[in-house]
């Protein structure tokens, strides 16, 4: 005759099933295809009295076909929990050693606790949040990805009227970008989308240009980043 299980072992047995149930969702979850996840999402926020809110919370420029490495499970799982509450954000969006303080500050969010945590799950039933694992393999993708500094040191032509331009503009939002980043085919566009971002928060904010406003001038812009962008 078979041994009757005890308490204990069915216990560590439905616990058992359970974490394989839990990972057989989040695989399925992680291989939906990106655009139908952000679809997903866009009809929530459509449905949701705070949908135009979660909108407007990030510029909606960025697409998961520019994610870097956008078939890694890093940019997977970006896209499978990033979108549940707002637009797509790109890595680049800050500095590795800021995207940890971020990154557990969404976390919190999405496991429902912490600033905005309870609404955030009155805002939008079902939000999912990341395992310990998946969370870690996230945050390092952010970081591996995230922008990296430019050395004043090496570019002594950031004080150049060209350097100037490029300071005035970037400096708004993030830390100065490497020209290294990009080649110089890439660069205008990185710039284009950058200019639509400005306008783009501009416009949500409802801020209105003062005339004495700085213009940014983004073939000086383009010209810095252009002559010193990597090769190839």
């Amino acid at each position: 005759m078979p041994r009757r299980p005890t308490d204990t072992s069915q216990y560590n047995f439905w616990m058992r099933l359970v974490s394989v149930a839990t990972l057989f969702f989040a695989t399925a979850a992680s291989a939906q295809d990106p655009a139908q996840l952000v679809a997903e999402a866009k009809q929530r926020w459509a449905e949701s009295p705070h949908g135009p809110m979660l909108e407007r919370i990030l510029p909606p420029t960025f697409e998961p076909k520019q994610l870097p490495a956008p078939k890694s499970r890093g940019a997977r799982l970006l896209v499978q929990y990033c979108v549940q509450c707002h637009n797509l954000p790109n890595p680049a969006m800050h500095h590795a050693a800021k995207w940890p303080a971020i990154f557990e500050r969404m976390v919190v969010r999405m496991r429902g606790k912490g600033n905005m945590g309870e609404l955030m799950h009155e805002m939008m039933a079902g939000v999912q949040a990341p395992t310990d694992e998946q969370a870690g393999v996230l945050l390092a993708y952010l970081r591996r990805n995230a922008q990296k500094p430019i050395d004043p040191k090496k570019y002594p032509e950031l004080f150049s009227a060209e350097g100037k331009s490029f300071k005035l503009a970037c400096e708004q939002c993030h830390v100065l970008p490497d020209p290294m980043r990009h080649t110089a085919s890439e660069w205008p566009l990185v710039v284009a989308r950058m200019e639509k971002n400005m306008e783009w928060m501009n416009r949500v904010v409802g801020n209105h240009h003062p005339p004495d406003e700085p213009q940014l001038k983004v073939e000086e812009i383009n010209a810095f980043l252009v002559k010193r962008a990597r090769k190839g």
